[in-house]
């Protein structure tokens, strides 16, 4: 969206201001003087559009496979929840009975959002069990895993109070292979209401632990403010004028020493040891102190490390993807106007991929009115981008 443009002013301010208001719009702008970073920047690549549910989660396995999660609780759809790519289809995951709306709530998938792929190459997603008009339902809120070689579920752990509340959103996850005798999942629960929080679980005995519930880190900012599509939208807990809420983008090491997360209402990044994280003895005392701000990084929903290390967040605010380096620096990614809502974010060994999914536009943020318009995007851009050919010989300039 291109930002308003001011008219020089001239010597006498009450004159210029009245001449100002007269002029026609197109006469107002002043040439040449634009702002050179609100342009597309990067190179996009369409995955795939999808008319009907938006997309939210999405994996893609090192031989091409391709998963998207299509959650129900902000619209409550008959599609699937869980899908895999095919052929120009969207084929429920890992079955129809599974993936497809169900009458028993612990036995299929609900609302399928964040998902990941552990270092075995198999699928985890975290079911915040959520359909939009209806209460949480017992054994609907579910960790699931699926071995892609047999597309068969490999572990399901329900997920039960306490670390379960009534107004959960268990939103993305991570999982550790090196913790645990089956690994260790974090969650992060960023809560449609006011009490998010990092849930733990050991995959072997299925016990979980709700930490840090009350830490700025976890935390939506209080005065929050943000500018989605160049409206001014406040964090306004009983009355959200945007997506916001606790704890919710979430990002692994590749050595799987260090978890890095960030609140959905903030600007800032933390991270923790997960060796302190996994030992079921840490609790919030010995948690916190621990906590490392790593900064601010910008407004982000999904976050991802790639094989070096790097971390990208996306951007909302200005419809872009950015990446921070070890060193703490960014870069510019991706910039585009159709990077709305950024959500989902995975990157493979080339690429990265990323869901657009409209949030932001939903009727609730927007007084009722639903202004999202489909297709929604799946996209992916190259971690390198290609160096341009050149005819010269290497360091001569002309």
């Amino acid at each position: 969206m291109k930002r308003r443009h001011f008219l020089r002013a001239a010597s006498a301010a009450p004159a210029s201001l009245a001449v100002s208001a007269a002029l026609p719009a197109a006469q107002a702008h002043a040439a040449g003087n634009e702002d050179n970073g609100t342009g597309p920047l990067g190179d996009l690549d369409i995955v795939a559009e999808f008319d009907g549910p938006g997309p939210s989660g999405i994996v893609v396995l090192p031989d091409g496979r391709t998963f998207v999660g299509f959650p129900r609780h902000a619209v409550d759809h008959k599609g699937a929840t869980l899908g895999e790519l095919v052929d120009g289809k969207v084929v429920p995951y890992p079955s129809a009975a599974m993936s497809l709306p169900a009458n028993v709530p612990a036995d299929c998938l609900v609302s399928v959002h964040g998902m990941t792929m552990d270092r075995q190459g198999r699928l985890w997603v975290i079911d915040d069990g959520k359909r939009a008009g209806h209460p949480l339902q017992p054994g609907a809120a579910k960790i699931v895993c699926i071995d892609p070689a047999t597309n068969r579920v490999a572990h399901k752990i329900i997920l039960k109070a306490p670390v379960l509340l009534p107004d959960s959103h268990m939103n993305d996850l991570r999982v550790s292979l090196s913790h645990g005798a089956q690994g260790t999942v974090f969650v992060t629960d960023s809560s449609f209401g006011t009490k998010p929080g990092l849930v733990i679980v050991d995959v072997a005995t299925q016990q979980a632990r709700r930490v840090l519930t009350t830490h700025p880190a976890i935390l939506p900012e209080t005065g929050f403010l943000a500018i989605v599509e160049g409206e001014p939208r406040r964090y306004i807990p009983a009355h959200p004028q945007l997506v916001s809420g606790g704890v919710d983008g979430i990002a692994l090491t590749k050595d799987e020493k260090r978890l890095y997360f960030a609140p959905l209402t903030s600007r800032r990044l933390y991270s923790l040891p997960v060796d302190l994280l996994a030992d079921p003895a840490s609790d919030d005392a010995v948690l916190a102190p621990a906590i490392r701000d790593e900064g601010e990084k910008g407004v982000a929903d999904g976050l991802a490390l790639d094989d070096q290390d790097r971390l990208y967040t996306t951007n909302y605010e200005h419809d872009c993807i950015l990446r921070r380096d070890q060193d703490g620096s960014f870069k510019m990614m991706l910039r585009d106007p159709r990077a709305l809502s950024p959500d989902g974010i995975f990157a493979t060994a080339d690429h990265v991929y990323c869901t657009f999914g409209q949030w932001n536009r939903l009727a609730s943020f927007n007084e009722g009115t639903d202004r999202r318009v489909t297709p929604y995007l799946l996209i992916r851009f190259p971690i390198e981008r290609p160096q341009p050919y050149n005819a010269l010989p290497q360091g001569q300039k002309t």
